[in-house]
């Protein structure tokens, strides 16, 4: 219980890894915070069930009004805010395809989710944990933009921003205490990606990119998220672990 009398929040969590997240975090002794736009719901109910501490909250990461409140209903109900695991994200409804032919209005959404909502939701817990001269956060990456995957342009593009502002942030709140890390997983089966035929050949060709030539799956993600939100990696800050059987080695 290494996270007792922490409290996390985690965006995207109703189900797929945010979902995996949310329950290794509860395991670990944390209260959670879970937040999506669905299934948030009943994802808390199944923390509480489990003899968590959880709350579920619908926030579209993409609003500044909803990314205030979800901080604000954490201070409410558990009093501090320790830990915030951005997972939401846009990614199984994309247009797989020659970067010409995606959609200007699904890069301006994609945007709006991927890289702002990261931003708004680190901006809504920032000053709690300034005030607390503690704190974790943990974006979800992706080894797509380490590798230069194609056809999926608008993505990792939103990705490798991701990172770039992981590193960024690091800079920025390290004199607060506060820690700046991320996870790039490779292609992970989750509840997105099953119904997708595109998404199903492509786990065919991430496998035989790996070392570990296996699929991946939420539960191979949540070590990382442990190890990254408790005491171990206090002095480890602007980093991004790569967590994908060995496709992107750098």
């Amino acid at each position: 219980m290494k996270l007792k009398g922490r409290t996390a929040i985690v965006t995207g969590a109703g189900r797929g890894i945010g979902k995996a997240m949310a329950g290794r975090l509860a395991a670990d002794g944390a209260s959670v915070v879970v937040a999506d736009i669905a299934q948030y719901d009943v994802a808390a109910a199944e923390l509480a069930k489990s003899g968590a501490r959880a709350l579920g909250l619908r926030v579209d990461v993409s609003s500044e009004s909803d990314t205030a409140s979800m901080a604000a209903e954490t201070i409410k109900a558990f009093g501090r805010i320790d830990i915030l695991v951005n997972c939401a994200a846009m990614f199984a409804a994309v247009k797989i395809g020659p970067f010409e032919e995606i959609p200007a209005d699904e890069w301006k959404r994609l945007l709006e989710i991927n890289v702002l909502g990261v931003a708004l939701c680190c901006k809504a817990v920032t000053p709690h944990m300034r005030r607390q001269r503690s704190g974790r956060i943990i974006n979800l990456a992706s080894g797509a933009p380490l590798k230069g995957v194609p056809y999926f342009l608008h993505y990792i593009a939103s990705k490798g921003a991701v990172i770039a502002m992981t590193r960024g942030l690091a800079r920025e709140l390290g004199k607060d205490g506060i820690t700046v890390n991320a996870i790039a997983p490779g292609l992970t089966v989750s509840d997105g990606t099953a119904g997708r035929p595109e998404h199903l050949r492509n786990h065919a060709d991430s496998i035989r990119s790996r070392a570990i030539q296996r699929e991946e799956h939420p539960e191979d993600l949540v070590g990382a998220v442990s190890f990254l939100a408790g005491d171990d990696c206090a002095f480890m800050t602007g980093q991004t672990l790569v967590v994908d059987g060995g496709s992107a080695m750098l």
